[in-house]
C-alpha cells in the first residue's frame, strides 16, 4: 500500500499546483480594476463585481471587463475605436458607434448626471459564443431600437483612440461570448500513459491468475505429496490444504508484486518533470528580447511532443509579426526597392512629417520625386495619399494613422515617410502636403472596399480643377479595367511575377481622367439609386462598374507581411517531418493565402482547392478521395499526384462538422494535401476543427496560438501551446508549453519531443523488462519447492532491487537518451516520423520485450540450477548466484540500450554495481545475524560465493545466455539493413538541381488586396466620422515596361538566360550548386548534399 499511497499523494500534489496556479491567474484578472455608475456617481469595483444592467465607463487603452451596449463616447456621433487582437487577432482598429438617440440624449449636457436617471430596457438573445453576430432592441422612452453589433463592445477589447466611452453591461462573467468560446477545462493524458494503464492492468490481472494457479498447486502439493512424505507431514500440523493454498496466495501477490510497477508510476512522473526542466533551461529556445524561456506548464505530455502529426496554428500574431512594410513598387516600367541586399537607409531629413521605421531602399526614388523629373511616381504617390479610409490624430506635430486593415496604413505611412503626407479629412474634402506644399482635394465621391468587388476608389477634383478618379485593387481586377491603350502593362505582369516570388503582398494603383459631363450624369444617376427601394444594390454596383473602367495604369506596391524570425523554415521542417500544418484565423482568405506562401506552407505551384471544386470533391462518389482532376477529361484521377492545399471558410466548415460523413472525408482529403487554410473562423469554430481532426485521425494533434480567441483550440488539442505575444497572456495561462517565438517550436519537437519519446519508451520497456525477469524467477522456483511460495533470493535483495540495484541506471537512460544529436535532428527532421508511426511502444514491442523477460527470467533460474546442482553448492550460495546473475544481465542490457552515454550514465552504472557488492557482503555479516537473527539469516552466504570460481563462471554464462537475444537482433539489424538507404552518393562533379517556378492561380499576387476589411467609407460619406488624417495602405505597381536596370528583372534573366525574344515567358529558373559535406551518424558515414 505504501508505493501506492505515494504514486497518489505525488501525483495529486502535482495536479493541486496546476490547479492553485490556473486559479491565481483567474484571480488576477477578476481583480482588475473599472468604473461602475452607482447613486453616488462612478465607484472603482472589481471585474468580478459587474453585474447585468450595470453602466460602466472605460477609458483610453483599458480592456472591457464585459460585454457592453455601447451608449455615448466622448468622440464625436459617439463613435468609439477598439482593437480587437485578444478576440480575432487582428490589430488594426474597428470603429463601434452608439445609437443616434442615446447620442443625443446622453450627451446633450453632463453625462454622468444623464446616465443616472436613464431606464432603458433591452431584449437579447440568450448567451452564446457568436461573435460576429447579435440581435437585440433597446425601448426607451417609448420607442424600440434594433441592436447590432457594431452597437457591442465585447469583453477582452481594448479601447483605443478614444478617450471616454459608457456601455450597459449585457453579458458578464462566464456569459460573454469569449469566454463562451474559452471551453471547459479538460484533463489531457498521453497515448503513452493511456497504453501504459492498460499494460499494467493486463499484467496485475495476469500476475492475480498465475498466483492462484500456484495457490491451486500448494493445495494440490499438500493433499496429494505432502502426506506421503514424513518431514512434509509433520511441519504441516494441522492446517487444511486448503488454508495453506490459501495463505500461499498471499505469499506469491508479496514475491510477485516487484512485477506489479507501481513505483514505475514514481520513475515515471520524475522522468517527466526532468523533461519539462530540460525544456525550460533549454538556451536555443530562451527569447532575450524579453526575457522569456521555453515553459513546460504541464508535466505530463512531454511524450507526445515527438508524437505530433497535426498542427493547427493562428496565423496573426503567430505566424506573423502584424508588421508590415512597404518594401518595394514598380512605377513607369522602373522597379523601386532591392530586397535582395542590404541597402544604406533613406536620408529623409528633409521631410518634417518623418516619423521613421519606413524599409525602402532606394535613393533613386526619392531623387525623382524630389526633382519631380517623373510625372508618374508623383501621380503615383498621389493615389496613395487620397485612395483609402484611414483615419489620423495628431501627436507630437505628426500625423499618427490608423486604418481599416494594417495593409491600408503602411502604403499611407510610406507615402508619408516619402513627401505625401495625408493631414486631414473632412466629409468633403482631403487634405495632403506633396513634398511640403499643401493642397486641398475636394472629395466628391468614395467608393469603399468590398471582398465581392476587391477593389475601392475615390473621385476627387484636384486644386487645378479637374476631375480624377484613383482606385487600387486586386491586379486580376485592375488589369481587366484598363483602357485598350494603357501603357506598360506587359511590365506590370513581369513586376508581379517578380514580386509574388519574394511572397510579398500587391496591389495595382491606376487613375482616370473624368470629364464634367460624366460626372454630372453619373452623380445624376447616383443620387437616383441611392434612394431607389428595389434593386438598390445592384443599380449600385452597375454605377459604380459604369465609373471604374477605362482606367490608366500608375504602377504597383509591394508590401512584405513580415514573419516571425525563422517561421518558414519550421514550418518546412515540420513538412519535412511528416507533420500536418492547419493554419485557423479569423482573417480573409486571401490573407491567409498569402502568409501561406509567404511562410512555406505551400509551395508556389501548389494549387488551391476552395470553393464549389472542394465541395465537388468532397460529394464525389468514389471512395478514396484525391484531389487531382484532369482538365481534358473532367474526371477525378486518383491515380496522378500534384500539389495541393485546402482553403475553406468559417461557414463551410460548419456545414463539414454538421455531416459527420463529409467531416470524414474532408479530413480524408486533408491528409492527401500539404496544408488547410480555414478562413473566417470563430474560437468555437477553430476548436471545432480540432475536434474534427481528433475525431476522424488518430494522430496527436497539437494547436498553437497568442491570444484569447485561440483558448477553446490550445484546450480541445492533445497540447496546447500559448505564445507569449502581444495579445495578452490567456493562452499561455490555458496553455501546456509556452514559447516566445513561433521558431521554437521546431527544436521544442524534433528535439525535445522526439527524445522524450524515445527516452520514455526506452525507459518503459527496460522498466518493464527489468522488474518481469526478476520476478518471475520465483515462479521457476515453484517447480522445485513444493509451490510453498519460498522466496529464491534473500529478502533484502528483493526489497534493494527496484529501489537501489537498478533505479539510478534506468532513470539516466529516461533522463539522457539520445540516438541523434540536436543538430542532427534539426538537420533530418524526417526520423521525427517515427513517433508518428508509434514504432517505440506498441503492442508488438511490448509483447516482445514480456516474452524476452520470460526468456531472461527462466535462463537465470534453470542455468545456474541446472550447473551447480551437481555440486556442494547450498540454497544461500545459489541465491547469491541468481542474484549476480540478474543484476549483471539487467546491467548489461542497459548498457546495450544505451546510446549516448554521460557522466552521469557511468557513474550510475559503476554505483550501482558497487552498492550491490558492498550492501551484499554488508547483509550477510555475522554481526547483523547476532543482533538480528531473525531478519539476517545468509551469514557469509555472500564471501562464499564470492569465492567460489565456479559460480563467477556459472554469472559469467548466465549473463552472457541472458542478452544473448539481445545481441543476435541488433547484430542482424547492423547486417541486414542496406547501408545505401543510410548514404546519399554524390559524384565528384557538383549537382545542379533546377526548379522552375510557376505563377499558379493569379489571385494569389493580389490577395493584399481582398484581405483589407471593410473600412471607413461609410461613415465618410454620411459625415458622421472626425476630421482626420490616414495612415497608407497599400503598395502599388509599375508601368509598361520594366527597364533593363531593374535589379531583380536583370537578376532574373540573368539566371535564366532569358533573351529579349523571351522575356514574356514567365519562366524563372534558379540554379543551386550544392557542395558534399559529410557527416557521422552512429557508425555510419552519412554523404549528405546540402
Amino acid at each position: 500500500m505504501l508505493p501506492l499511497l505515494t504514486v497518489l499523494t505525488v501525483r495529486g500534489a502535482k495536479d493541486l499546483l496546476t490547479d492553485l496556479r490556473r486559479r491565481r491567474s483567474d484571480a488576477k484578472i477578476n481583480r482588475r480594476p473599472c468604473d461602475i455608475l452607482t447613486t453616488q456617481g462612478f465607484t472603482t469595483a472589481q471585474w468580478k463585481d459587474v453585474c447585468v444592467g450595470d453602466v460602466l465607463r472605460i477609458h483610453k487603452d483599458e480592456v472591457i471587463p464585459a460585454d457592453l451596449l455601447l451608449l455615448c463616447s466622448t468622440e464625436p456621433h459617439s463613435l468609439c475605436y477598439v482593437e480587437t487582437a485578444d478576440i480575432d487577432g487582428e490589430t488594426n482598429l474597428k470603429f463601434r458607434q452608439a445609437l443616434n438617440i442615446t447620442h443625443i440624449e446622453l450627451t446633450s449636457g453632463q453625462t454622468e448626471e444623464l446616465l443616472l436617471p436613464f431606464d432603458g430596457v433591452v431584449w437579447c438573445e440568450e448567451p452564446n459564443g457568436h461573435l460576429y453576430s447579435f440581435r437585440g432592441e433597446l425601448h426607451w422612452k417609448g420607442q424600440c431600437h434594433l441592436l447590432d453589433p457594431e452597437h457591442i463592445l465585447l469583453r477582452g477589447t481594448v479601447l483605443r483612440n478614444t478617450d471616454t466611452v459608457y456601455g450597459l453591461a449585457l453579458y458578464t462573467g462566464s456569459d460573454s461570448k469569449i469566454l463562451r468560446n474559452c471551453g471547459s477545462l479538460k484533463v489531457k493524458k498521453t497515448r503513452v500513459e493511456r497504453f501504459l494503464n492498460k499494460v499494467v492492468v493486463t499484467i496485475v490481472l495476469s500476475l492475480l491468475t498465475v498466483a492462484l494457479l500456484l495457490a491451486v498447486g500448494c493445495g494440490l502439493f499438500e493433499h496429494l505429496i505432502s502426506p506421503n512424505i514424513e518431514v512434509l507431514s509433520a511441519i504441516k500440523g494441522n492446517a487444511t490444504a486448503a488454508y495453506r493454498g490459501f495463505l500461499t496466495f498471499w505469499g506469491y501477490i508479496i514475491l510477485l508484486s516487484p512485477a506489479m510497477p507501481i513505483s514505475l508510476y514514481i520513475t515515471f512522473e520524475l522522468v517527466h518533470i526532468v523533461h519539462c526542466l530540460l525544456i525550460g533551461w533549454d538556451i536555443e529556445m530562451y527569447w532575450e528580447e524579453n526575457d522569456r524561456p521555453a515553459q513546460a506548464r504541464t508535466t505530463s505530455l512531454n511524450e507526445e511532443l515527438g508524437q505530433v502529426g497535426h498542427l493547427l496554428s493562428d496565423k496573426t500574431g503567430t505566424l506573423t509579426q502584424n508588421r508590415l512594410l512597404f518594401r518595394q513598387c514598380c512605377i513607369a516600367g522602373q522597379i523601386y526597392g532591392d530586397i535582395t541586399t542590404k541597402s544604406k537607409q533613406l536620408d529623409l531629413s528633409w521631410n518634417r512629417f518623418s516619423c521613421g521605421g519606413l524599409c525602402f531602399s532606394d535613393q533613386r526614388l526619392v531623387e525623382r520625386l524630389r526633382e519631380r523629373s517623373c510625372l508618374e511616381s508623383r501621380e503615383f504617390f498621389t493615389a496613395l495619399a487620397l485612395c483609402h479610409t484611414v483615419m489620423s490624430e495628431w501627436k507630437d506635430g505628426l500625423p499618427r494613422y490608423q486604418a481599416a486593415s494594417p495593409d491600408e496604413e503602411a502604403l499611407v505611412c510610406a507615402a508619408r515617410e516619402l513627401g505625401w503626407v495625408f493631414l486631414s479629412r473632412t466629409r468633403d474634402s482631403l487634405t495632403v502636403s506633396e513634398l511640403g506644399f499643401t493642397r486641398h482635394y475636394h472629395l466628391l465621391a468614395l467608393i469603399d472596399f468590398s471582398s465581392k468587388r476587391r477593389r475601392m476608389s475615390v473621385l476627387v477634383r484636384t486644386p487645378e480643377g479637374e476631375l480624377k478618379l484613383y482606385c487600387k485593387g486586386a491586379d486580376i481586377v485592375i488589369l481587366e479595367r484598363l483602357r485598350k491603350d494603357s501603357l506598360h502593362q506587359e511590365s506590370t505582369e513581369l513586376a508581379l511575377e517578380v514580386f509574388a516570388q519574394n511572397c510579398l503582398r500587391t496591389l495595382c494603383v491606376a487613375v482616370r481622367h473624368v470629364s464634367e459631363a460624366q460626372w454630372t450624369d453619373w452623380s445624376h444617376t447616383l443620387s437616383e439609386a441611392a434612394t431607389a427601394t428595389v434593386h438598390r444594390e445592384t443599380m449600385l454596383e452597375e454605377l459604380h462598374e459604369h465609373m471604374e473602367k477605362e482606367l490608366t495604369m500608375l504602377g504597383v506596391t509591394a508590401i512584405e507581411d513580415r514573419l516571425q524570425e525563422g517561421v518558414p523554415e519550421t514550418i518546412s521542417s515540420l513538412r519535412r517531418a511528416g507533420v500536418k500544418v492547419w493554419v485557423l484565423t479569423g482573417d480573409k482568405t486571401e490573407t491567409a493565402v498569402n502568409v501561406g506562401y509567404a511562410c512555406k506552407l505551400m509551395d508556389p505551384d501548389t494549387r488551391l482547392l476552395q470553393g464549389e471544386e472542394l465541395r465537388q470533391l468532397l460529394q464525389s462518389p468514389t471512395p478514396d478521395i484525391c484531389f487531382h482532376k484532369d482538365k481534358e477529361s473532367l474526371i477525378w484521377n486518383t491515380e496522378k499526384s500534384g500539389k495541393a492545399a485546402i482553403v475553406v471558410a468559417g461557414f463551410e466548415l460548419a456545414e463539414l462538422i454538421k455531416t459527420p460523413e463529409m467531416g470524414a472525408r474532408f479530413v480524408s482529403l486533408s491528409n492527401q494535401c500539404q496544408s488547410v487554410l480555414c478562413c473566417r473562423v470563430t474560437p468555437g469554430q477553430k476548436a471545432e476543427v480540432v475536434e474534427l481532426v481528433k475525431k476522424y485521425s488518430s494522430s496527436i494533434t497539437m494547436a498553437i496560438g497568442d491570444g484569447a480567441n485561440d483558448v477553446n483550440m490550445i484546450k480541445t488539442a492533445h497540447i496546447g501551446v500559448g505564445l507569449c505575444g502581444v495579445e495578452g497572456g490567456q493562452a499561455v495561462q490555458n496553455a501546456d508549453f509556452a514559447l516566445a517565438q513561433f521558431s521554437f517550436l521546431r527544436r521544442l519537437l524534433l528535439v525535445h519531443g522526439r527524445w522524450s519519446y524515445r527516452r520514455i519508451c526506452s525507459f518503459l520497456r527496460y522498466f518493464l523488462y527489468k522488474t518481469s525477469c526478476f520476478a518471475l524467477v520465483h515462479i521457476w522456483y515453484s517447480l522445485y519447492n513444493g509451490f510453498s511460495a519460498q522466496p529464491m533470493y534473500e529478502s533484502w535483495f528483493i526489497a534493494l532491487y527496484t529501489t537501489t540495484y537498478t533505479s539510478l541506471p534506468v532513470q539516466c537512460l529516461g533522463f539522457f537518451e539520445q540516438d541523434m544529436s540536436a543538430e542532427s535532428s534539426l538537420r533530418w527532421p524526417e526520423a521525427y516520423s517515427a513517433g508518428q508511426r508509434n514504432e517505440f511502444l506498441n503492442p508488438l514491442i511490448l509483447l516482445a520485450t514480456l516474452f524476452y523477460s520470460i526468456y531472461t527470467s527462466i535462463i537465470l533460474f534453470f542455468l545456474p540450477v541446472g550447473v551447480l546442482q551437481c555440486t556442494d553448492v547450498d540454497y544461500q550460495t545459489l541465491a547469491v548466484t541468481v542474484e549476480m546473475s540478474a543484476i549483471f544481465s539487467v546491467t548489461t542490457e542497459m548498457i546495450l540500450e544505451t546510446k549516448f552515454w554521460t557522466k552521469y550514465n557511468l557513474a550510475t552504472v559503476l554505483l550501482s554495481q558497487v552498492l550491490f557488492f558492498l550492501s551484499t557482503v554488508i547483509l550477510h555479516s555475522p554481526r547483523l545475524f547476532t543482533a538480528f537473527p531473525h531478519d539476517y539469516v545468509f551469514i557469509g552466504a555472500s564471501l562464499n560465493a564470492f569465492a567460489n570460481p565456479v559460480v563467477w563462471l556459472v554469472v559469467f554464462l548466465t549473463t552472457c545466455a541472458a542478452v544473448l537475444p539481445s545481441i543476435t537482433v541488433r547484430a542482424l539489424n547492423v547486417v541486414l539493413t542496406n547501408p545505401n538507404k543510410h548514404k546519399i552518393h554524390s559524384s565528384e562533379e557538383p549537382v545542379v538541381l533546377q526548379s522552375w517556378f510557376r505563377r499558379g492561380v493569379p489571385q494569389r499576387r493580389s490577395s493584399y488586396a481582398m484581405s483589407q476589411g471593410k473600412g471607413f467609407g461609410k461613415l465618410m460619406s454620411l459625415g458622421t466620422g472626425p476630421l482626420s488624417a490616414a495612415p497608407p495602405l497599400d503598395g502599388k505597381l509599375a508601368k509598361d515596361t520594366v527597364r533593363a536596370d531593374s535589379p531583380q528583372i536583370a537578376q532574373a534573366e540573368a539566371a535564366n538566360g532569358v533573351t529579349s525574344n523571351e522575356k514574356n515567358s514567365g519562366n524563372v529558373r534558379d540554379a543551386v550548386t550544392l557542395n558534399k559535406t559529410e557527416q557521422t551518424y552512429g557508425s555510419l558515414s552519412l554523404v549528405v548534399s546540402d
